[in-house]
């Protein structure tokens, strides 16, 4: 959503058998020959193009470097930078026996690619022919598309415009590149092209981390606003782009592009951008109303992800998390091993830590059915019920386990939902929500219950309590946790006011009413809704999950310390409510009914 630029994704698979023939023993494997295709991969009326690898830092404006097209011959075709390495020079090692280049010749990581013309000149046949005959001699390429691009040019030199070093100053293990500048703070882009990455050895090399490190610590919802005064008109149909990351250690190329219009895409609806002008700063309420019309940035599929293919009865536990909850996540994987899908409110930094986090954790990174979604923070309030909704649409079983993360589900919960769900014949047309009872520990360490017979006896032993039983009783009442300590079988319970368990649910379950955030009543909104949608509420004999203890949060210190705070979520309730009225009609007076009774009882 950044003003001005279009993000456009194109389906390697259609042409990874144009490639895949080359041997090549590079570590970025057969993704590192798509830069041959190109030309043929993106739209015939693009005309020329940057093509930059991954792991590139730029330190200038890179309209400097799209101005080289107009240094270009009538005859040139192709913009790169000098090898800063002795590799194509063949003299590393014995036997060292690299494809042939000019002279030291030319490294990939930044390229100017004229299209049209390589196109007229037949650059798909040309490479494809160099390739086929010294593959005839040479047994795989070590470099990937580098190489080919190299013995091509050295056949056809008056192809190539040799761009100034400084623009792919190349952090290789037997780099040169220092010879390329005299001062660090010179270099227009830094080439990490080291397997190593950010570990290479270079005298500059803590200059060059702090810039990567810096522009990481950028707030990318700063890229929404028109720093810069680009144009922000909508385009005639807006495109929601979902993007995956890349896996760290692959060097594909990126693309700026020119050659078409370029459409620009508003980071806010217009009608957003109207309602959020028209508010009152001086409203007690501002905050609220301010977050529930903020559009935030979501980065779907955060990390690599390998969902087996969903059996008939399977569960997905969704849950949402801020940064400081992050060191939960290693428990909750022990507890849970099926697939999870998982909201993190990040902020463009704390992205960062998430990802070093994963990685050094055995735990997480072995864990391959974990969906991570990242919705990166903007506004005053934690949109609690919109992560929520965000993680939940992307589960892809036939039902999901609605949680929090600071619960720890009993070890063999996952599997005793999914026969819950067989035996109960519950398909996901089926209006039921499976409730597991909630419990909470005061202690840290807690030696967690392996049966309903060791909860039980924490329980006795005061170890263990219902959950909230002191300061939020009606949330869980209705639950009959005295009928559960007895119970065989699925029982039956009526929605009472207030009423807010931990239930399991088709994925098509309503979704959350997105303008409860910060704390108080968002997940009792979303049972109401349950109800009035005639939802049957069966209580499991043998489930259970405990509340684990932590800080609390500053949405609920805010709640329990402003009467404007309350007041506002008290308006925010009456406003559902009306919403009920108008949707259900006669059928939702005893939700009005009841919210009366708890005001009058408070």
């Amino acid at each position: 959503m950044v003003p001005a630029v279009r993000v456009s994704f194109y389906n390697t698979s259609k042409f990874q058998s144009q490639v895949s023939w080359i041997p090549n023993t590079h570590y970025s494997g057969l993704y590192g020959l798509l830069k041959l295709v190109l030309p043929d991969a993106l739209p015939p009326d693009l005309a020329r193009v940057i093509v930059l690898d991954t792991d590139v830092t730029f330190a200038s404006d890179i309209a400097e470097l799209w101005a080289f097209f107009a240094h270009f011959s009538d005859k040139q075709m192709i913009g790169l930078v000098e090898n800063q390495s002795n590799w194509y020079l063949g003299n590393l090692w014995k036997n060292h026996r690299p494809w042939p280049a000019l002279g030291r010749g030319f490294n990939t990581g930044v390229i100017l690619l004229w299209l049209d013309r390589l196109r007229q000149a037949g650059w798909e046949q040309m490479w494809k022919v160099t390739a086929r005959r010294l593959l005839l001699t040479l047994s795989s390429t070590s470099l990937a598309d580098q190489d080919i691009f190299n013995a091509v040019i050295k056949e056809h030199p008056g192809l190539v415009l040799l761009l100034p070093c400084l623009w792919n100053v190349q952090l290789s293990d037997h780099t040169l590149a220092e010879r390329c500048y005299s001062e660090a703070s010179d270099i227009k882009v830094i080439h990490w092209n080291s397997p190593k990455k950010l570990r290479v050895k270079n005298k500059d090399v803590e200059f060059f981390r702090n810039l990567h490190l810096t522009f990481l610590e950028y707030d990318g919802n700063l890229l929404r606003r028109e720093l810069f005064g680009c144009p922000s008109q909508p385009p005639p149909q807006a495109e929601q782009v979902r993007q995956s990351p890349l896996p760290w250690s692959w060097e594909g190329p990126a693309l700026l592009s020119s050659g078409r219009p370029q459409l620009g895409s508003s980071s806010l609806a217009p009608q957003r951008q109207r309602a959020l002008a028209h508010l009152d700063e001086e409203d007690a309420c501002f905050e609220f109303q301010q977050q529930r019309l903020t559009v935030h940035r979501v980065h779907l599929t955060f990390l690599p992800l390998d969902l087996l293919p969903s059996e008939l009865h399977d569960v997905t536990l969704v849950a949402q998390l801020s940064v400081d909850r992050l060191q939960m996540l290693e428990a909750l994987c022990s507890h849970w091993p099926g697939p999870m899908s998982l909201a993190l409110y990040l902020t463009d930094a704390e992205a960062q830590q998430f990802l070093r986090f994963v990685e050094a954790s055995k735990v997480l990174s072995a864990r391959s059915n974990v969906a991570y979604h990242v919705v990166y923070r903007e506004g005053p309030l934690y949109p609690v019920n919109h992560l929520r909704n965000v993680a939940l649409a992307q589960a892809r079983t036939s039902h999901v386990f609605l949680s929090d993360i600071d619960f720890l589900p009993a070890y063999s919960l996952y599997n005793y939902l999914r026969a819950s769900i067989e035996q109960l014949d519950l398909s996901s047309q089926r209006k039921t929500a499976l409730v597991v009872p909630a419990f909470e520990s005061l202690h840290y360490h807690l030696s967690f219950p392996t049966s309903k017979a060791e909860l039980l006896a924490l329980l006795d032993a005061g170890s263990l309590h219902t959950f909230r039983y002191d300061v939020w009783p009606r949330g869980h009442t209705p639950t009959d946790y005295a009928r559960w300590r007895e119970a065989q079988a699925p029982y039956q319970v009526q929605w009472a006011a207030d009423y807010e368990p931990y239930v399991v649910v088709p994925r098509e379950c309503p979704r959350y009413d997105s303008r409860f955030v910060g704390f108080g009543w968002n997940k009792v909104a979303h049972i109401v809704e349950l109800d009035a949608q005639e939802y049957e509420f069966l209580v499991l004999p043998e489930a259970f999950t405990i509340h684990m203890p932590h800080a609390p949060s500053l949405d609920i210190s805010r709640f329990r310390s402003s009467p404007a705070y309350r007041d506002c979520l008290h308006a925010l309730k009456d406003e559902f409510h009306q919403d009920l009225s108008r949707h259900y009609g006669a059928a939702a007076l005893k939700y009005l009914t009841a919210l009366q009774r708890s005001r009058s009882s408070t």
